[in-house]
């Protein structure tokens, strides 16, 4: 389909059926966060004070994480993360699983497949296959989990689970992304990505419920498309080395959108048929302050256009694939109807985009 994935009609579509989210149950103020941060690192960073200013700007009160603050005092490396990295995910997926199928009045043995997003761990078996049979999942369901697309993987995911759907009618798909990212908090470093990100990040999931069909849903995916820029690998992702992942975020990035992501916004709805006049909503990811005034001035949003991707960042920080359905489950609650345009920003780099039409029951 030449890269993206287009509806000949509103009534030939994938439909989404339920959408949820989840938390873990540790809260870390931002103050707080402040403070033990200083006590880490003001000492061994030239300048920190300055840079500290960082757990102001970003317009976060509050994150949650899958470990207490005590956790972040101690030195860990790949075994103790990865033991938390199961343990808290399994959590979350299962709490997020069951949320999104209550939603949707279904048994766990009505789900035909379940895509699973999630980069900020690595376990194998992954993490759908040491979880989905206590849930009651038909043995036979199929299992697609993906690693690697950070932030982007929310809106990515959404367009793989709408594909998976519209290729076999009368499938019914689940999509569940993960993301722990608070476990690459790192004492060993002291870097200003490394403050950045302990400013920044925080733990959630998400899932949703598609399928090809008629009847009640939230809205159908009328489309999905992504790009990837090239000679662009150092802007963001993760190293890796014998403690554990390590954050990277290049100061370029709110230029880099500012540059370019208008650009390939435009050819973006081009490939899927929309015209301005045809989008209600852009519902982004919010990946920080300045990367959603960057968006609002590549795409010359109004004013308060993006009032919930703050009041989410505000909430719950940035937890990477999750937020942008933190976002439109927000916009949803608070009355949304028409076309939306789901778009988030990942690691390659990449820009991933979705359209979903929410219309009146």
């Amino acid at each position: 389909m030449g890269g993206h994935l287009r509806s000949s009609s509103p009534s030939a579509a994938p439909q989404l059926l339920s959408l949820a989210t989840a938390l873990p149950g540790n809260v870390i103020e931002q103050a707080r966060a402040a403070d033990l941060a200083r006590t880490f690192f003001g000492h061994r960073l030239a300048g920190y004070e300055a840079l500290s200013r960082v757990f102001a700007s970003t317009g976060i009160e509050r994150r949650y994480s899958v470990e207490p603050l005590a956790w972040f005092a101690e030195s860990h490396e790949w075994p103790d993360r990865t033991a938390s990295y199961v343990a808290g995910a399994s959590k979350l997926f299962e709490d997020v699983v069951c949320k999104a199928l209550a939603s949707a009045a279904l048994d766990a043995r009505q789900i035909d497949a379940v895509v699973t997003v999630s980069s900020t761990g690595i376990t194998t078996p992954s993490l759908e296959a040491r979880v989905l049979p206590r849930l009651g999942f038909r043995p036979d369901v199929r299992r697609i989990p993906i690693f690697g697309l950070g932030c982007a993987g929310g809106v990515t995911g959404f367009a793989i689970a709408s594909r998976i759907a519209a290729s076999e009618p009368g499938t019914t798909v689940l999509l569940v992304t993960i993301e722990l990212c608070t476990l690459a908090f790192r004492l060993d470093r002291a870097t200003k990505p490394d403050i950045v990100s302990a400013a920044l990040f925080g733990d959630g999931a998400a899932a949703a419920i598609l399928r090809w069909g008629d009847g009640p849903a939230i809205g159908r995916v009328g489309g999905a498309t992504e790009h990837l820029w090239a000679n662009t690998i150092d802007i963001m992702g993760w190293s890796t080395d014998q403690v554990g992942l390590g954050v990277i975020i290049s100061r370029s990035l709110p230029d880099f959108i500012a540059r370019n992501y208008r650009v390939e916004f435009d050819r973006a709805m081009e490939r899927l048929a929309l015209a301005p006049s045809d989008i209600d909503r852009v519902v982004c990811h919010p990946g920080g302050t300045k990367v959603l005034e960057a968006i609002e001035a590549a795409l010359e949003l109004p004013d308060g256009a993006l009032v919930v991707e703050r009041s989410v960042m505000r909430d719950f920080g940035n937890m990477s694939s999750p937020t942008v359905f933190f976002v439109l489950e927000r916009a949803l609650a608070e009355g949304f109807k028409g076309k939306a345009v789901l778009t988030a920003l990942g690691p390659g780099f990449t820009a991933s985009f979705a359209t979903l039409h929410v219309a009146d029951n």
